[in-house]
């Protein structure tokens, strides 16, 4: 199984007047353009995928329905799971019991995908990592049923997959 651990695209800032609900806010315009490349960025080094799953708060629907246009798959799936203080047990827990697909997308927040990542690496020893606003990380296990054990193949920053798109 391949998880690419995605955190959504640029976003209005956070206390924004108009965005006074933090899950309304949606992405920029910079943001959207910007991702519109990271997929194609992705595309172009043969990334494919199953399934997209995203936390249903606007700036992560919108970076989730983006990745969903270039890769032309028809339907995003939304989980509470993948709010930005979500639960990652309660995330692989929905994942195993809902889906079967052999490479997944999850489109989310941070703190919550860096503990996500923690988990499934190294046991939720605390990984200190930093994954940008469209940035891009690439698990694999071969189970998340019985393990909560998966392997660092990658982890790409926004600008490195804007480059590739443009190649």
């Amino acid at each position: 199984m391949n998880l690419y651990i995605i955190r959504h695209a640029i976003a209005v800032d956070e206390g924004t007047p108009e965005y006074e609900d933090d899950s309304q806010r949606p992405l920029t315009d910079k943001g959207k353009k910007k991702m519109r490349l990271i997929a194609k960025g992705l595309r172009s080094i043969g990334v494919e995928f199953d399934l997209i799953i995203s936390s249903p708060y606007v700036r992560a629907s919108e970076t989730a329905e983006i990745l969903a246009e270039v890769f032309k798959k028809k339907e995003v799936v939304f989980s509470e799971n993948l709010v930005p203080m979500g639960d990652p047990d309660l995330l692989i827990a929905e994942m195993n019991e809902k889906y079967s697909a052999n490479s997944i997308v999850l489109v989310g927040h941070e703190p919550f995908l860096t503990a996500l990542i923690s988990l499934l690496i190294s046991e939720n020893a605390g990984v200190d990592m930093t994954i940008k606003k469209g940035g891009v990380c690439r698990l694999s296990a071969d189970d998340l049923h019985h393990t909560r054990k998966a392997t660092l193949e990658w982890l790409l920053t926004p600008g490195i997959l804007v480059e590739m798109s443009e190649k």
